[in-house]
């Protein structure tokens, strides 16, 4: 008596297509995943920078930093908040730094030249509804214009 071994062509076509299934119905939520982990790394990443800001002003407000009248008293840049600046209250006028590393947007879709470039600056004097970079940073927003999954433009976090 002889036994055929193996498969027929007819159940290989059914398991392929079964596994093919499978997988587009898998897609959909693997994107979501992914695009969910994205927007959890973005709102750590603004509330660590905000935090930063938030710092340098109780710093330049405690006096530890040269204090210019008419400016107000957040930092110029993004790149200040890495760098750190003089703590001019203590005598070996050491460095004060607010955050390790500046993150990039994580929804930042162009090539950066820097982490700090990937983000949309507002300045202190610039309104809430039109945020314009200016002589300081008083927040950060993404720079994406499209939608989370809560529907809410990036840029408005």
């Amino acid at each position: 008596m002889k036994l055929n071994a193996g498969f027929s062509y007819i159940e290989i076509v059914f398991t392929v297509a079964i596994l093919a299934l499978l997988a587009t119905s898998a897609t959909p939520y693997l994107e979501n995943t992914i695009l969910r982990n994205k927007e959890k790394v973005l709102r750590e990443n603004l509330r660590d920078i905000r935090g930063a800001i938030d710092k340098y002003k109780v710093a330049y407000d405690a006096g530890k930093v040269t204090k210019i009248i008419g400016e107000s008293g957040y930092p110029k840049t993004l790149e200040v908040l890495e760098e750190g600046i003089t703590d001019i209250t203590t005598p070996d006028k050491r460095k004060i730094r607010f955050i390790r590393k500046i993150p990039a947007d994580p929804m930042y879709d162009g090539q950066p030249t820097s982490a700090a470039n990937t983000w949309g600056k507002r300045s202190y004097a610039s309104e809430a509804d039109d945020p314009q970079e200016g002589n300081d940073v008083f927040d950060v927003y993404s720079s994406s214009t499209k939608k989370g999954l809560n529907g809410i433009s990036y840029n408005q976090w």
